[in-house]
């Protein structure tokens, strides 16, 4: 089975958010697109599979996995996997293609920028704001003191398909953060099942896997709802896009581009993009049993 290796929130090769693409993933099971997953080792892999008849080129039924099993949403992998579809289907340098997750369709345009290398833009839709925890005891998940945290934004949990706690805080706290104890439980009892580290003033963020261990690149699902939180704060103007940092303290430096339109919290429409650049190809000789 054939695959693409891309790098997401960049553009060159190298850097960014690592990604594999499976555009002919219809015969898999879920649980061989899991054990795909954990073998190559990416944060994520998306599987694409064609939606209806084989001339419906423009939307997919997509599936996304990280190493521990199934997401309902996930950002980078969406867009790596459209600029991948423009690559193999796409014959004008402007496309526009529907993927259909389990739970609900997002479009995602494209544009070919030159020789392997692509900017995508995602619509995440609707934001849904789901809470303002108290403060106590939130900075010390992250081995941060109360102090550290931004006075002027309080935390919330947002919502673009994942739910995110968006935690605000300033000076060097980014640089010093790190996660302390599994997060599953203290995120669960506010409603979130992530947390993002905003650093408003600087638009850099930090995410890493509820355990720790992992820290992820550039987090598309996440991005969205920052996009969706600074907007309803007034921090970034209704529809014009803004760069959001990421990964400078895993090595690889992304930027993704944020914007949200609407108003408070009737935030409408929240879109996250940025590079796209073909790394490699590859073909599994064997597939796991299913």
């Amino acid at each position: 089975m054939r695959y693409h290796h891309v790098d997401v929130f960049t553009d060159r090769p190298y850097s960014g958010n690592s990604l594999a693409v499976f555009p002919e993933a219809d015969p898999l099971t879920g649980a061989q697109m899991r054990t795909i997953t954990q073998e190559l080792r990416h944060f994520e892999s998306v599987f694409l599979m064609r939606d209806g008849s084989p001339g419906r080129l423009r939307s997919w039924r997509a599936r996304v996995f990280d190493l521990a099993g199934e997401l309902d949403f996930a950002g980078h992998p969406l867009i790596g996997a459209a600029a991948v579809l423009h690559a193999l289907h796409g014959a004008a340098d402007h496309e526009a293609w529907t993927l259909r997750l389990p739970d609900r369709p997002v479009e995602v345009a494209t544009e070919r920028r030159g020789p392997g290398r692509y900017t995508s833009l995602l619509d995440q839709g609707a934001a849904a704001f789901l809470g303002r925890p108290e403060p106590e005891g939130l900075a010390a998940l992250f081995a941060l003191d109360a102090g550290d945290l931004d006075p002027g934004l309080s935390p919330e949990v947002v919502s673009t398909g994942l739910r995110y706690l968006v935690l605000p805080v300033r000076g060097d706290a980014l640089a010093r953060a790190r996660v302390t104890q599994p997060l599953d439980a203290p995120l669960a009892r506010l409603g979130a099942e992530f947390a993002y580290l905003l650093d408003a003033a600087a638009m850099e963020g930090r995410h890493w896997n509820n355990d720790g261990i992992v820290e992820d690149v550039a987090t598309g699902s996440g991005a969205g709802c920052v996009a969706a939180y600074l907007r309803s704060h007034g921090r970034i103007r209704a529809g014009e896009p803004s760069l959001l940092h990421q990964g400078r303290f895993t090595g690889r430096p992304s930027a993704m581009t944020v914007s949200a339109d609407g108003h408070g919290r009737d935030i409408r429409s929240v879109r996250v993009g940025g590079g796209v650049a073909l790394v490699g190809e590859g073909r599994l000789r064997e597939l796991p049993q299913p």
